[in-house]
């Protein structure tokens, strides 16, 4: 079964992974599902990938030997805003994931917590639906709720203060972790009911 975007094309996928087993493994899963792939193993060579044109997806990890993978999500959000993005790294951090989300991508997997079928993922992702590790937004929930642990509750980990996040940036973090769409958290869409 090919994946095809609106023109019955194959829907395009930049994968950038400096891990060459990884990268292998997810662009074969990528290709025998339909997917066009285009991978690069760097920073640099994202770039040059992105001066070709338009992917539909951007896959990348943020540890890059050239750079970070915060800077190719910025740059793709503002030069592809209709391009969906998700980190697929080894980083869970609260500065990566925040910094991540924050410029733009809609989707955030932990390298150990690896979907079973990462074609899948791809297809909710370009469906609207934002993939994020269960740590990951376990963690986005209780930092916008102000991590205020019970007292029937032993804490599991530190309480995060939420004063240094702006307003959007927890609309940001609302409306993914309640699975809206980039464009529905660009538009103001996912900040009722909260």
């Amino acid at each position: 079964m090919s994946e095809q975007g609106e023109t019955g094309e194959a829907t395009t996928i930049l994968l950038v992974e400096d891990d060459a087993p990884t990268c292998w493994r997810l662009q074969d899963a990528l290709v025998k599902a339909g997917y066009k792939v285009r991978s690069a193993g760097t920073l640099g060579e994202a770039r040059q990938a992105l001066n070709g044109g338009a992917p539909r997806v951007l896959l990348t990890d943020l540890r890059l030997p050239d750079g970070h993978g915060i800077e190719l999500i910025r740059e793709t959000r503002q030069r592809f805003p209709d391009t969906e993005i998700m980190v697929i790294s080894a980083l869970g951090d609260e500065e990566s994931v925040i910094s991540a989300i924050t410029v733009g991508a809609t989707g955030y997997l932990l390298k150990d917590a690896f979907p079973t079928d990462i074609a899948t993922t791809v297809r909710d992702l370009v469906a609207g639906h934002s993939p994020i590790s269960a740590s990951i937004a376990r963690f986005i929930v209780r930092r916008t709720q102000g991590a205020a642990p019970s007292s029937a509750e032993p804490p599991r980990g530190p309480v995060l203060n939420t004063a240094r996040l702006t307003p959007r940036e927890i609309d940001i973090l609302w409306g993914i972790a309640k699975g809206f769409s980039y464009a529905e958290i660009g538009c103001g869409c996912s900040s009722g009911g909260r």
